[in-house]
Order: structure tokens, then C-alpha cells, then sequence
């Protein structure tokens, strides 16, 4: 990456692991730069800055959201809040990885301050006694809200949080982008789409109103 500019080259052009681009750094204005060409980056420890558009791509199409039995009991467990604590949302995530995390410092402070341009959100479950015990957080492009990590607590509480989010969605006429498909993602209804596909829903639902 040019240390002096946020261009990005063609994500189509990643290589076979998905990267595009080494370097560079988490500025406002580059990651904003990166979202909108439907690229994300991904530290690794002792290695310079990666950043990924990976093929194929893992999404949730809100009307697809597989709703267990077991969470539909236990969604009225939780209250669910946007945004009312990005900052504990995100420090949970990597709390919770206790072989290591990708979510440091710098990363923290970087999603904070999209979080103080109104581009990066948190969705949040709250439980009776008003605790913070579950949630997730990403970055909308428009129709596009680009997930990025999510914990729990409590059993359900961070699917709660996805299911709100997926409501939100539906209701906008967005998506939800999981970036890299795992069976727990696979559980809840994100399947798998070509890079080429994804960029051309990028292109279509990004210039529409953010869903959150």
C-alpha cells in the first residue's frame, strides 16, 4: 500500500488466500476506502497489514436467517440496543479469544472513531439485570453491514443480537456480510457467494441509506 494514499488495488486481483494489499495503516479514510471496494483487513501477528477480499464470501440474506426453536425461546431473554456501548462491544470480542485475537489496540481505536463517524455500529443484548452479555459489531456501507466479530455470555445472546440485525436488514432491503463462512455462521443461514457477485451487490445496495 502507498503510505500517502488510500486507493486500493482491484480486489480481483487478490490472490489465492484472498489478500489484495499489504501495509498502509487503519485510518478513517482507509478503511472507509476499503469497505467500499468490498475489502477488510485482517492483522497477523509479526507480519505487515493485511487486507483481504476473499472468493468466496460468506453473507446472510436476511430472509434466510435460520431461527432454532431453542432461540426463538430465548430471544425474550434479551433486550436488544444499538449502539448504546460500541466500545465494551468491541473490547468483549477480544476479550473472549483466549488463544489470541486479531482485535489489538490499534484496531480498537480505529473502529471507534468510524463508530464517532456514524459508520461503524454495534448491536447489543442486554439481560435482566441490564448486563451487557452478548453482541456484535461492523461497518455499514449503505444496504451492506459488514460484520466483524460478535461474543456471548450467555447462551443465544450474540444470535440474538444477529437475528435484530437481520430484522433491521430485511426490513431496509440490505445484507448482511460475514466476510469467511464457519460452520456456527453456517448455522444461521450465511452461504456462500462468488467475490464477483458480492462486489456487484456492493456496488448496488452501497449507495443506498446505511441500515443502521
Amino acid at each position: 500500500m502507498d503510505e500517502n494514499s488510500a486507493a486500493f488495488p482491484d480486489p480481483n486481483e487478490a490472490d489465492e488466500n484472498g489478500v489484495v494489499a499489504y501495509g498502509g495503516d487503519l485510518s478513517a479514510e482507509r478503511l472507509i476506502a476499503a469497505y467500499k471496494n468490498g475489502i477488510f483487513p485482517w492483522p497477523h501477528e509479526n507480519l505487515p497489514l493485511l487486507w483481504f477480499s476473499p472468493d468466496p464470501r460468506a453473507v446472510i440474506y436476511p430472509e434466510q436467517f435460520k431461527l432454532a426453536r431453542s432461540l426463538r425461546q430465548n430471544l425474550k431473554k434479551y433486550e436488544i440496543k444499538i449502539d448504546a456501548n460500541f466500545s465494551k462491544v468491541i473490547d468483549m470480542c477480544a476479550q473472549i479469544r483466549t488463544n489470541g485475537t486479531w482485535i489489538n489496540d490499534e484496531v480498537k481505536k480505529a473502529y471507534c472513531r468510524l463508530h464517532e463517524l456514524k459508520i461503524a455500529h454495534s448491536v447489543e443484548s442486554y439481560d435482566e439485570n441490564a448486563e451487557l452479555v452478548g453482541g456484535l459489531y461492523g461497518v455499514c456501507i449503505g444496504g451492506v453491514f459488514c460484520g466483524e466479530s460478535m461474543f456471548a455470555l450467555k447462551k443465544d445472546a450474540s444470535k440474538a443480537a444477529l437475528y435484530k440485525l437481520c430484522q433491521i436488514a430485511e426490513e431496509k432491503g440490505g445484507i448482511v456480510d460475514c466476510q469467511i463462512i464457519n460452520p456456527h455462521l453456517s448455522s444461521l443461514g450465511a452461504v456462500e457467494i462468488s467475490r464477483e457477485e458480492f462486489l456487484q451487490i456492493l456496488h448496488v445496495l452501497g449507495s443506498k441509506p446505511q441500515i443502521l
